[in-house]
């Protein structure tokens, strides 16, 4: 493990000189809030490391080694969006492997069924929901993570080949681009819609309004026990708390059977607070700009759509990957710009 600044200059230099490198990441989502970077997985020609970025080391000379590099990942999504907001780290290029199998076809591309299909090996599922910010790592923690890295250069040069045959290496290179590019995307907190959770558009406005206090005060006391906002109280739970409340039923029904005493007064004042709102100052509820195509348009989409599923039936993918039915809906519009909604590979499999 890589916990030193001793450590990380002896790796730096095996690091520049790498023909490749694999990347993964491990955080501790399920135990903490907010979530933060606990593990950086890094395979180089004959070997693997583990860095700790919660170790008191400066990670800036690691960042600048790595940029201009081509980093091998699995379903970096994820990856991606921590490196860029914990660490400022946007990669130059990257090869997912999950887009790539995914162009190729393939129905099971999870990591352990491309490893197994592709190389032949069987993965150990491992200790997934281990909390990652826990010292010292078990052996098997460090096996697991381990694993997640050193298989990715032998399974990257299988799904390369398999992408030039079949004249697909451009599209995973313009998906991958656009996967980087918008994971740099970090939009600003919308305080109108941050606390809107699923099933609030139902709600009246002044539900709306004890559901914003409920979730500001989940947001703060998940924040101040470092626990996830769920593990305190569930989506749902909070609209029913919301609705029970201006309905004047009974609250308690709706808390977890072991919620702090401590807890339960915070509520029933968040409660409190949200109640004594003036209607004219409760909450909106919002309303979309509703959008009722034309006669022409219903014919675009279908057409749209024939076309899509004929092209994806032929190369043996999942339609979705070269548009999904928002997409055909936005492309089906008069005034839609084809260059600004598809990636060029779309493009010509669509004719625009």
């Amino acid at each position: 493990m890589i916990d030193t600044t001793n450590r990380l200059v002896d790796f730096l230099p095996h690091l520049r000189a790498a023909e490749w490198i694999a990347l993964d990441t491990e955080a501790d989502s399920l135990h903490a809030y907010p979530a933060k970077l606990c593990l950086l997985q890094f395979s180089l020609p004959g070997t693997d490391v583990l860095v700790d970025p919660l170790a008191d080391v400066d990670l800036t000379p690691l960042w600048e080694a790595l940029r201009g590099r081509e980093l091998l990942l699995h379903g970096s999504d994820y990856d991606l969006r921590l490196l860029r907001e914990h660490h400022n780290f946007v990669p130059h290029r990257i090869f997912d492997t999950m887009i790539a199998a995914r162009l190729l076809g393939v129905m099971k591309f999870g990591l352990q069924d491309l490893v197994a299909q592709t190389l032949g090996v069987t993965l150990e599922k491992g200790p997934q929901k281990a909390d990652w910010a826990k010292r010292p790592l078990t052996q098997r923690m460090e096996d697991y993570a381990r694993n997640d890295t050193r298989y990715l250069h032998p399974l990257v040069t299988r799904l390369r080949e398999q992408l030039t045959t079949k004249g697909r290496l451009a599209w995973l290179e313009q998906s991958c681009a656009a996967l980087v590019t918008e994971c740099a995307i970090v939009p600003p907190p919308d305080p109108e819609r941050e606390w809107r959770t699923k099933g609030s558009a139902r709600l009246t406005r002044e539900e709306l309004a004890v559901l914003r206090e409920l979730w500001h005060w989940r947001e703060s006391e998940a924040t101040r026990s470092n626990r996830p906002p769920f593990f305190l109280l569930s989506h749902e739970a909070l609209l029913h708390l919301a609705i029970a409340a201006v309905d004047d039923a009974p609250l308690d029904q709706f808390l977890p059977h072991r919620f702090a005493p401590h807890r339960r007064d915070a509520v029933l004042r968040a409660v409190a607070r949200g109640l004594a709102i003036p209607l004219a100052e409760c909450p909106h509820k919002l309303r979309g700009v509703a959008y009722h195509p034309t006669d022409a348009e219903h014919a675009r989409f279908d057409r749209f759509k024939s076309i899509r599923d004929r092209r994806a039936a032929e190369l043996a993918i999942d339609p979705t990957l070269i548009a999904s039915k928002q997409m055909l809906e936005w492309l089906s519009r008069k005034t839609s710009e084809p260059a600004a909604l598809l990636l060029p590979w779309q493009r010509e499999l669509m004719g625009l």
